[in-house]
């Protein structure tokens, strides 16, 4: 913001108003833009004021250790006073030097139709604050990525950079080119005024320096018309279309043209410039086109780290899809088994987002910051589970360091009926089918949601006494219906928590919220009030049919073989 407001003083001079060849300065637009700039130097002293009262890391401290803060704000004013690059250097960039230029020297040098000094002054004192404030801006810049990393957090704002930069410098290089075609409209007028003696008095202010409403109808111009002329005998080079804008009563005009033209000759580097043999025009023209050359080498190098960082991750994605599809082929693996592994590496491409894994990405950490990013990411699920729901603090932080995140895709089975259970699952996306076999075919399921868990037979498992090596076995099988993810503990890491913290997991109440919350148990309960209504409307109508069909021996007698079957399912969890 800064940056684009110090050029619009240059178009607060026309020359020409309605066709007139005298020079004035707009005091409306003037007036404008240096309360924006005001405003703007306003902002920066609440930023200098911020910076006498914001803490810095002592220099010495930094020889043995990370570092000390120095909260005193006596030591932080001395050190933000006694820095060059700091107080010193940001009380220059807000000089209020434009302002005082052009309210105070420029109509003086109206007045005396010092047009060539005019542009020189304002030309020389726009570099002399704006080129140190290009630097203070990339300073700040650069302080703001050692806070916050790389800039501004994403690769695309290399790009919203790169495109503010080259309106910036479109801007810079349209107001010098609107300043200078005023001084050399200014050039031919002098020289007509020298070749036709009958009109050097003409003068080349208007009657008013500052105005809002000029009348210059009284100058008379026709036979210096020529020097506002696009097709006139006079060579203006690369100021030729600047000719209408500098006569132009419309203050967008005076803006957007020159912004346009600066940012095609930047884009172009400067392929459409034909200067004159003035040495000026020649050095602006030669700046114009290294200022377009640097400004594209920075967007083709932005585009190279953009590209580098998309086609990196996809590239690795296809080496490890080609070496997948290689092994599969070697093994002769069938065509169902090879679909199921290129789902999974999909799956696992969209959960990673095309990255390393983030427990990878965190293990290196200090213990501490460890702890404390996976008790982010992991608290709030695992207290949704019921078993580890009333769990103090410290017990809690070492079951989040120790889950690990896994990804399932569609219509894979987890763990199956019987096998050991390595470990124990807390689902963070997707849904889980769970599947019993009972007899005869009969299957009983259930659902999993986000927030669920299952392998809590694991708990059982680690409060037995005496212990046993032998893992549980699975009581149901488990499939994902949807791509899952979830969080996983494993049978050693909840063994080593239950017996680090065993006094407060051998409790009464723990044991009872366990079974409660168990899918074993919650299944043979199911299955035991079905029964157990069965049997009821067995007894109530039994009587009514005892002697009404024949079947009713073969119906008791299955109906004792089923319960006799359901009761013998009863989970064994070893809390008793």
């Amino acid at each position: 913001m800064a940056l684009a407001v110090d050029p619009l003083f240059f178009y607060a001079l026309s020359i020409g108003r309605g066709g007139s060849p005298c020079l004035y300065m707009n005091g409306g637009l003037a007036a404008a833009v240096t309360v924006v700039r005001t405003c703007v130097d306003a902002v920066h002293l609440c930023h200098l004021w911020l910076q006498l009262r914001l803490a810095y890391v002592s220099r010495e401290s930094l020889v043995v250790g990370c570092g000390k803060l120095v909260w005193d704000p006596r030591a932080i004013a001395a050190h933000y006073l006694r820095s060059l690059k700091g107080f010193w250097f940001d009380v220059f960039v807000i000089l209020p030097v434009p302002q005082a230029v052009f309210w105070l020297v420029v109509p003086k040098l109206i007045k005396e139709e010092q047009i060539k000094l005019i542009m020189t002054i304002l030309l020389l004192i726009f570099l002399f604050q704006f080129l140190p404030k290009i630097y203070h801006i990339i300073c700040l810049m650069r302080r703001m990525q050692t806070v916050t990393g790389y800039i501004f957090g994403t690769i695309w704002w290399g790009f919203g950079l790169n495109l503010i930069a080259y309106f910036i410098a479109s801007h810079v290089a349209g107001g010098c080119w609107y300043v200078l075609a005023i001084q050399r409209v200014a050039l031919c007028l002098k020289q007509q005024c020298i070749g036709n003696s009958n009109l050097c008095n003409l003068s080349l202010s208007c009657s008013d320096e500052v105005c809002y409403q000029c009348d210059t109808s009284s100058i008379n111009y026709k036979s210096l018309s020529s020097c506002l002329d696009v097709n006139g005998p006079f060579r203006y080079g690369i100021y030729k279309w600047a000719l209408p804008v500098v006569s132009s009563n419309s203050v967008a005009v005076k803006i957007l043209y020159p912004i346009f033209w600066g940012l095609m000759t930047l884009s172009t580097f400067g392929n459409d410039l034909e200067p004159t043999s003035n040495w000026l025009e020649v050095m602006f023209s030669i700046c114009a086109v290294l200022s377009g050359l640097m400004l594209f080498t920075l967007l083709i190098g932005n585009i190279q780290v953009f590209l580098h960082a998309v086609m990196a991750k996809k590239r690795k994605m296809q080496l490890r899809c080609r070496d997948m599809e290689w092994w599969m082929r070697r093994r002769q693996l069938p065509s169902q088994l090879r679909r199921r592994v290129r789902r999974y590496e999909r799956q696992r491409w969209a959960a990673m987002g095309g990255g390393d894994d983030e427990m990878e990405l965190i293990k290196d950490l200090p213990e501490g910051l460890r702890r404390d990013i996976k008790r982010f990411l992991c608290l709030d699920l695992i207290k949704k589970v019921p078993l580890f729901d009333s769990l103090d603090d410290l017990i809690l932080d070492n079951i989040c360091d120790r889950v690990k995140p896994l990804v399932f895709s569609k219509d894979e089975k987890i763990i199956r009926e019987g096998d050991p259970v390595p470990r124990m699952l807390f689902i963070v996306r997707g849904r889980v089918k769970s599947s019993q076999n009972l007899s005869r075919g009969a299957v009983a399921s259930a659902l999993l949601d986000p927030g669920g868990f299952f392998g809590d037979e694991l708990f059982s498992w680690c409060l037995r006494r005496p212990f046993v090596d032998r893992l549980p076995a699975s009581s149901a099988t488990f499939e994902c219906i949807e791509p899952t993810e979830a969080f996983a503990l494993d049978a050693g890491d909840l063994r080593y928590i239950v017996d680090h913290f065993r006094y407060k997991f051998a409790n009464e109440r723990l044991t009872r919220t366990a079974r409660y919350y168990s899918s074993n148990w919650r299944t043979w309960a199911a299955v035991n009030i079905q029964m157990g209504w069965r049997r009821y409307m067995q007894r109530t109508r039994g009587a009514a049919l005892r002697y009404g069909s024949g079947d009713y021996v073969d119906s008791d007698r299955r109906l004792r073989q089923y319960a006799a079957l359901f009761m013998s399912i009863r989970p064994h969890d070893h809390l008793e």
